[in-house]
């Protein structure tokens, strides 16, 4: 099968429909995210402008229009010296996995997330010492193929399925760290450059 051409783009409050349709799968079927009931259509429009506010989000769109994957970052604590970190997710289409998509997904926001002077990338993921159908570490191998190093795990803190999960934080370091560090910038003065980031 061949794979599909994708470019990559800010995302819009209108792409809602075609996110939840990939968010879905992971709500209704892994303990990838610890969501129970699938987001309407209007509340993940609401999610993505209001990560635009200050943060960036990235879609990945085949040739004929269809979102195949997205990516995100956020605040990962809201007091302001922690500006400099942000919580980070991807998901792909569970249709078109493995073809790349999430590996340029997360270098743009890498080069989105440096341009704006973000120095941390934290990951929040689910683990499990027993893979079963709802749940595996390939998200923890794919964080550590991109110099992500495991900062901590909390035990069965997640219940999904009837079945407890872990969690880790893993962390990967994009920026100096300094005595006088420059404020951050919004996404929204360096969005232009996603278009210029990656086409297949």
């Amino acid at each position: 099968m061949t794979s599909p051409v994708f470019s990559l783009r800010v995302a819009t409050p209108s792409d809602a429909a075609q996110l939840v349709r990939i968010y879905q799968h992971y709500v209704t079927d892994t303990a990838i995210t610890f969501e129970y009931d699938v987001p309407t259509v209007d509340e993940f429009a609401s999610r993505v402008h209001e990560t635009l506010r200050f943060y960036p989000y990235i879609v990945a769109v085949s040739s004929n229009g269809t979102i195949l994957g997205y990516a995100y970052a956020g605040p990962f604590n809201h007091r302001p010296a922690y500006q400099w970190a942000v919580e980070t997710s991807i998901y792909v289409d569970n249709s078109v996995r493995r073809i790349g998509l999430g590996t340029a997904l997360h270098a743009a926001l890498v080069e989105c997330l440096k341009a704006m002077g973000i120095t941390n990338m934290e990951a929040c993921i689910a683990t499990t010492d027993h893979e079963d159908a709802h749940l595996g570490n390939a998200s923890v191998s794919f964080h550590e193929g991109k110099g992500y190093r495991m900062v901590g795990t909390f035990e069965k803190c997640g219940y999904k399925f009837n079945t407890w999960y872990d969690m880790v934080w893993m962390e990967l370091i994009i920026g100096d760290h300094m005595a006088d560090q420059p404020t951050v910038r919004p996404f929204s003065e360096v969005a232009s450059m996603v278009g210029a980031l990656q086409t297949r």
